[in-house]
């Protein structure tokens, strides 16, 4: 045990990586190999849809990115370093400002950028009262799964060490790849769609990277909160899921990563110039940007 201890000392990183990769896909196994997925294995029968995903793929997802940080800022930083991974978790006290914007930009730049398609505007059609009345629930759902599962792991415990040793540019680069990667067994299953095809990953992989820009600049100005991260995660699900396949309605899910690359790197070019590559994060020498300010 000790000599375990003593590795993740070592190499905090490598091991969070490792175990997050590890635990989640060990997880996936019955979902990727079973009915949901490849059909291999005839004695892993799961529920299909939904509720496929909230028993194939959410405890994975939340067991690798989560537990692996829980376990390795452990026995790293011991209780004052789970109390400081805790306080990030916590700290959504940053500005109505910052959730407004995050709530009416994303739907606005994924529409935007969707408008680029071939063939977009053929189907565009206005979405009836119901889409906007399941809006903010189903936002809520997805905090609760997906980025409360996820943002733990990638951005509070992860992006902070990344930029500390990396600096904001390549630390969001490198954790922006291992973040798409991580969803890749994800692509054999009925999770990544009907339709298989090689771009369809690597268009998700790539587009992850201006994505983590984005919201690495969001983690930084906000004074390192993960709360706003989530929401920022949660409202981009939550817009794929059930907006955007009733404003285009000639696009296909296939067509979501491409729309997800397009719209990221535009906003993440935008963040990089005016940042100047820093993405937000203070200098040593400088005083820290009040939580509060939006």
């Amino acid at each position: 045990m000790e000599t375990v201890r003593v590795l993740v000392r070592r190499n905090p990183l490598v091991a969070f990586f490792a175990l997050a990769f590890g635990i989640s896909w060990m997880a996936w196994t019955p979902y990727i190999l079973g009915n949901t997925g490849l059909d291999w294995e005839p004695d892993f029968r799961l529920p299909t849809g939904v509720a496929g995903q909230l028993v194939g793929m959410l405890p994975g997802a939340y067991l690798g990115p989560l537990g692996a940080a829980f376990i390795v800022t452990s026995l790293v930083e011991g209780r004052a370093g789970l109390r400081q991974w805790a306080k990030r978790l916590v700290r959504w006290r940053v500005g109505w400002r910052w959730y407004v914007a995050v709530l009416l930009l994303v739907p606005a730049t994924i529409v935007l950028a969707t408008l680029v398609v071939p063939g977009a505007v053929d189907g565009l059609s206005v979405p009836g009262w119901q889409v906007a009345a399941a809006f903010l629930p189903l936002l809520a759902v997805q905090i609760i799964t997906t980025a409360a599962a996820e943002e733990p792991g990638w951005r509070d415990f992860a992006l902070p060490r990344l930029q500390e040793r990396y600096g904001p540019l390549f630390g969001t680069t490198v954790l922006g790849v291992l973040w798409g990667c991580w969803h890749l067994p994800l692509f054999l299953t009925e999770w990544g769609g009907t339709e298989k095809s090689w771009t369809h990953p690597v268009l998700f992989v790539l587009s992850c990277i201006p994505l983590s820009f984005v919201m690495t600049w969001i983690f930084n100005r906000t004074g390192q909160s993960l709360p706003i991260v989530m929401f920022f995660h949660a409202a981009i699900n939550t817009t794929y899921s059930l907006v955007w396949a009733e404003v285009f309605t000639t696009l296909d899910g296939g067509d979501v990563n491409l729309v997800n690359l397009i719209g990221a790197t535009a906003a993440s070019v935008i963040l990089l110039v005016v940042t100047g590559g820093r993405l937000g994060l203070q200098t040593r020498h400088a005083e820290p940007e009040s939580a509060h300010a939006a």
